[in-house]
């Protein structure tokens, strides 16, 4: 089995930024998801078979940001990576004990059966420490189903645009979803978003406005395009409503690319920590 030597964390960064933020975001997001290591990158990956209607997402954390000593060995030199399928809400669980920890360290280990084993050192009243062991059952994805888990390819867009305040789009969403199972997102490069449902009955769209549109967004669409012409998209309302139950604090940067009747992308930054979540067209 691949190697990951015991790796220390800094406790009050690990309390700021994988808990509960990064864990508690991948559990809403994915009940299972893999978990790859690099030498200089972790990443959360959920690939489901987008033809069927599933989502994907790549988190990605920069290891130098989040880890005071990081020692891994792949497979080999030339694949020196490591691929571990794990329960979500187990390493979420988990880290929500080391709110207090003066030390914590996570390791992969072996004990009858594959496990991340995350070792939480507390501090007591009397100052005394003591350790809780977590040991996380893992399956090790053997190289040949790698191909699948690579990062996902971000297609063209015909409009990208900066999302308002993930809250506000969160509450009007879940009154939304009272009434529909479907939701369209409609933008143009104008800034202006729309959240629109349509049924036999009635009809209900939010409009967002001056939303603004990335940099490049102009540049990388056709010059044809007029700038008010909107790009759809209709989408499982439980998916969209997901992602966005994941986001507990404003990112500093949501971009949405809509890819018409396609797949909406959603590109967050939150601190140190790159998210991507796509959901196709509902077919």
């Amino acid at each position: 089995m691949p190697h990951w030597a015991p790796v220390n964390l800094p406790a009050a960064f690990l309390l700021h930024s994988i808990t509960p933020g990064v864990s508690n975001m991948i559990a809403k997001l994915a009940k299972t998801c893999t978990l790859r290591i690099s030498p200089d990158k972790l990443n959360f990956i959920l690939s489901d078979k987008v033809a069927n209607g599933g989502v994907s997402m790549w988190c990605e954390l920069e290891q130098e940001n989040f880890f005071s000593e990081f020692q891994m060995e792949g497979v080999s030199a030339e694949n020196n990576e490591i691929y571990l399928e794990l329960t979500s809400e187990n390493l979420s669980r988990a880290l929500k004990t080391a709110q207090n920890a003066r030390a914590l360290k996570i390791k992969l280990t072996n004990k009858h059966f594959p496990c991340l084993t995350v070792s939480i050192e507390l501090l007591s009243v009397s100052n005394s420490s003591r350790v809780v062991t977590h040991d996380i059952p893992i399956r090790v994805i053997p190289r040949k189903l790698w191909k699948d888990l690579q990062e996902p390819t971000v297609p063209d867009a015909d409009v990208s645009i900066y999302l308002p305040v993930l809250k506000t789009m969160k509450s009007i969403v879940e009154k939304m979803k009272n009434i529909s199972n479907h939701l369209i997102i409609e933008a143009n490069l104008n800034g202006e978003l729309n959240l629109k449902i349509e049924t036999e009955l009635v009809c209900v769209t939010t409009h967002f406005k001056d939303l603004g549109n990335p940099p490049s967004a102009s540049e990388d669409v056709s010059q044809d395009r007029n700038p008010e012409q909107m790009a759809e998209v209709r989408i499982d309302i439980r998916r969209l409503l997901q992602f966005l139950a994941g986001q507990q604090v404003n990112p500093t940067k949501a971009v949405c690319n809509i890819v018409s009747n396609k797949i909406v992308h959603f590109d967050l930054l939150h601190e140190d920590v790159s998210l991507q979540y796509f959901i196709p067209a509902f077919s």
